[in-house]
């Protein structure tokens, strides 16, 4: 069985990506890893060829600026890197250039890849999520957070990264069949230094709407604007714990305030009193047993 990992990535230091941290999260599992760096007004060539290059092979892109609307960019980005996949490969594993996998989920991963690998039903591998916020002790409580997402898919030139590089679809806009498994993803596109946090957010957004805001030097970005979190009880990736223990900024938040719309408050409800079940919640897979 062979596993190819893939992500793409532009300005990670300016930005401040833990690109490093996610492609390392799952390097182990991974036989070759493709990376499409985009062009970058800092050294994010340099970080990614400093990694490991008897396993990394990168491709340098250029993004097209006009593409901003609805994200569609980073599924450009992220379908170059696919495409540069050997053709022997079985699995591809996707990260993104904020996530990382907890390796205590190494085994589980790859129990279900050996099992599910000569299964023509199966296109991919769901994950739960974990998205973190304002910093490393907290987490997105709110139904607003996605709760799953595919990150392995088959090798199947037919899939391609749909939207703005969530999920994946193959065909004519087919969802894909995946199992789920019991392995996590965790999020950290929202932790990162104050100012550094409302300058990416404001990068971010400009691939959606196309307008890209000035950001003052001494503005930051308000994270107390939230409307509900959790503590997080559990250990980070090893891979994360530099980076935790370099966090030069606090952030606190007093759980028991929920700033929640009647909406989400009835959202809330009937997730206790089903066990879990999100009214209208977004699917982005089919779910196959």
């Amino acid at each position: 069985m062979k596993v190819t990992g893939f992500s793409f990535i532009r300005n990670a230091i300016k930005y401040d990506y833990p690109i490093v941290e996610a492609i390392k999260s799952i390097l182990p599992i991974c036989d070759e890893f493709v990376v499409a760096v985009g062009n970058s007004e800092d050294a994010t060539l340099d970080l990614i060829k400093a990694i490991d290059p008897t396993k990394i092979k990168i491709i340098e892109t250029v993004w097209d600026d006009n593409l901003r609307e609805g994200g569609r960019v980073l599924a450009v980005e992220t379908n170059k890197a696919f495409k540069e996949i050997s053709k022997d490969t079985d699995w591809c594993f996707y990260i993104q250039g904020d996530e990382a996998l907890q390796e205590d989920f190494y085994p589980v991963v790859r129990e279900a890849m050996e099992k599910h690998k000569d299964n023509p039903k199966v296109d991919g591998l769901l994950f739960h999520y974990k998205h973190f916020y304002g910093s490393y002790d907290y987490i997105g409580s709110s139904t607003n957070w996605y709760r799953n997402e595919i990150r392995v898919i088959k090798n199947n030139p037919e899939i391609y990264s749909y939207r703005d590089a969530q999920g994946f679809r193959k065909g004519n806009n087919e969802k894909l069949n995946v199992i789920p498994i019991d392995a996590w993803i965790y999020h950290y596109g929202w932790v990162r230094p104050p100012k550094t946090m409302l300058q990416k957010n404001s990068n971010f957004k400009s691939f959606y709407d196309g307008e890209k805001k000035q950001v003052a030097s001494n503005e930051e970005f308000d994270y107390s604007e939230i409307d509900m979190l959790s503590l997080f009880e559990g250990k980070h990736p090893k891979v994360m714990q530099d980076r935790i223990n370099r966090q030069n900024w606090k952030f606190e938040r007093d759980i028991s305030i929920k700033k929640t719309s009647f909406k989400e408050a009835v959202k809330q409800f009937v997730m206790k009193l089903t066990g879990g079940y999100i009214i209208g919640e977004y699917r982005n897979y089919k779910i196959i047993k």
